[in-house]
């Protein structure tokens, strides 16, 4: 593999951003029946909503708040707005049969990107890409897009314009919160054993030692339940604290750039080290022997959480006070007593004593929007994409009815109460319907407000665990080097290897657990990880000037 050395030059002379287009290129797209902001004749367009599967949810389709968008976009715009359901946790396979069939909704979203550039290349036999090209429309319609600009600013709006053909094939939502994840610990456990809250790898893994070994008096009867520290078999993200803490300080961004692809950070240097400590726990009885039986689902893990048999875990920042009186730490109040709960804790430091974290492109990391080429109103669609991006559509579809979904306090903080019947939010701060924007956004009260968004816990454990989840993060360069090739051809398939890699690796016997490691990875590289590295250096060099030896 290649190692790069160093950014000697800087950005290569690319074209603005903003690409410019021809007047001929902006009338192609004008749309005559558009008049001061409002089509003459109403217009009917479709929109991809995640169906969550929630227990006691609402239909994500057809609920008060899509009635709300639906009459908002006719007041508006006179648009006509259809949901379309499309399952959270099967929505590559979902959305690709939609548009295999010429059925997908002319909005479309996905956290996968290279699932986007994927659609792009599937051409007709007229040589047609499969999704539209917004770049246009984004250009003659500039003027009706303020809301979107002024949430995204235009340099994001254009995150993913391709370098040479300016092309835009997907519009980057934005991570109003950039908390990612958090560590957290039973206090109580802590407290009932004499034990500070760790502050390092080494007083972490004495704690999931001591909670081992005082299971009969932690659980008592219940003490071959326990479980010291609990996953999934996404460890990448389950473990990501752990394992990054193992990567040099020193990194810098073209490497973090070129062994990027994975999301999970496979391929930083030094990540292998934090598996083999996972594997080490595992193997000392200190990790949930039966998470690799669980494949997405999180219903067994989390109800052992509730049960009180789980030590710690590292997860979303919030995850403990997620779904209101069903939140973990409610369960626990309830099933164990008041003082249970699990609290953050930050104690994964690096080589240079710093809990780093990795958290992506500050914007341009979340809900990737696009258009397939079945979409006949692109014009109405931008326009939806824009509505729901206005801070007021937001700050509605977030509070809701005040006295009944939240309250406003003296200080002007918003405090979401836990809603019921129609106004249950099939998702956190409903952020499958504000598609451009995850995490809360209230202007000046957001973060106060965050601390009051989760009914029935304290507010200084939610601004602990928030501040946590941002604290010493590292926010890597964006190089923009248009769509890269290699990626887009291998699909999910580099995703499915790598789970099974490190799961297989983490259960391994601690002496196989170098073979299995290396004999996994190699499979990864030789199918395609090998041809993403050596890619991603060569359009370093062609768009930035970058030296680098074998």
């Amino acid at each position: 593999m290649k190692r790069i050395l160093s950014l000697i030059l800087t950005l290569a002379l690319l074209a603005s951003v903003a690409a410019l287009f021809t007047t001929a290129a902006v009338a192609e797209v004008a749309d005559p029946g558009f008049v001061d902001g409002k089509f003459t004749e109403t217009r009917h367009i479709t929109v991809e909503i995640y169906n969550r599967n929630n227990d006691g949810g609402t239909d994500p389709t057809n609920n008060v708040w899509t009635d709300w968008i639906k009459q908002q976009m006719l007041d508006r715009y006179n648009v006509e707005v259809e949901f379309v359901s499309v399952g959270r946790w099967t929505e590559t396979d979902d959305i690709n049969n939609l548009l295999a069939a010429g059925n997908a909704p002319d909005i479309c979203y996905t956290y996968g990107g290279n699932t986007v550039i994927s659609y792009a290349n599937m051409v007709d036999e007229n040589g047609n890409p499969g999704i539209i090209d917004l770049a246009p429309y984004l250009e003659a319609y500039k003027d009706q897009l303020g809301d979107l600009i002024a949430l995204l600013g235009e340099d994001n709006l254009y995150y993913d314009q391709d370098p040479v053909t300016k092309a835009v094939w997907m519009i980057e939502g934005r991570r109003a919160d950039v908390s990612r994840i958090t560590t957290f610990i039973r206090k109580d456990w802590l407290d009932t054993l004499g034990l500070a809250e760790p502050t390092n790898l080494e007083e972490f893994h004495a704690a999931l030692v001591a909670f081992r070994d005082n299971a009969e008096t932690l659980l008592g009867a219940d003490a071959e339940r326990m479980i010291p520290y609990t996953t999934s078999t996404d460890i990448g993200w389950r473990n990501d604290l752990l394992s990054v803490s193992f990567v040099p300080e020193e990194v810098d961004d073209e490497t973090l750039f070129v062994y990027g692809y994975d999301d999970r950070h496979l391929l930083y240097p030094g990540y292998k080290e934090g598996i083999r400590v996972l594997n080490q726990w595992y193997n000392e009885g200190l990790v949930w022997k039966d998470f690799g039986l669980y494949s997405g689902d999180a219903s067994v893990e989390d109800d052992n959480m509730k049960s009180g048999f789980v030590g710690a875990f590292q997860h979303n920042w919030d995850y403990p006070y997620r779904n209101g009186e069903d939140c973990i730490n409610a369960n626990l109040a309830k099933n164990i007593g008041e003082n249970a709960k699990f609290v953050a804790i930050d104690c994964f430091p690096n080589d240079a004593g710093i809990t780093r974290k990795f958290m992506g492109a500050a914007v341009g990391s979340d809900r990737k929007i696009f258009f397939p080429s079945t979409n006949k109103e692109p014009l109405a669609s931008l326009l939806y994409v824009n509505f729901i991006s206005d801070a007021s559509t937001i700050y509605y579809l977030q509070t809701g009815l005040e006295g009944t979904t939240y309250e406003v306090m003296e200080d002007g903080a918003i405090k979401i109460l836990a809603a019921t019947g129609d106004w249950i939010k099939n998702s956190g701060n409903n952020i499958d319907y504000t598609m451009t924007c995850n995490g809360l956004y209230l202007g000046d009260v957001t973060g106060v407000s965050t601390a009051l968004s989760y009914p029935g816990i304290p507010a200084e454990e939610v601004i602990k665990a928030n501040e946590y989840g941002q604290n010493n993060g590292r926010f890597p360069k964006h190089y923009n080097v248009g769509t890269i090739e290699s990626e887009t051809k291998v699909g999910s398939s580099l995703t499915e290897l790598r789970d099974e890699l490190f799961t297989k690796a983490v259960t391994a016997s601690v002496e196989e657990f170098d073979n299995v490691y290396d004999s996994y990875l190699e499979q990864y590289l030789n199918n395609g990880g090998n041809d993403i590295i050596d890619e991603r250096i060569d359009l370093l060099l062609k768009f930035y000037n970058i030296e680098y030896v074998e």
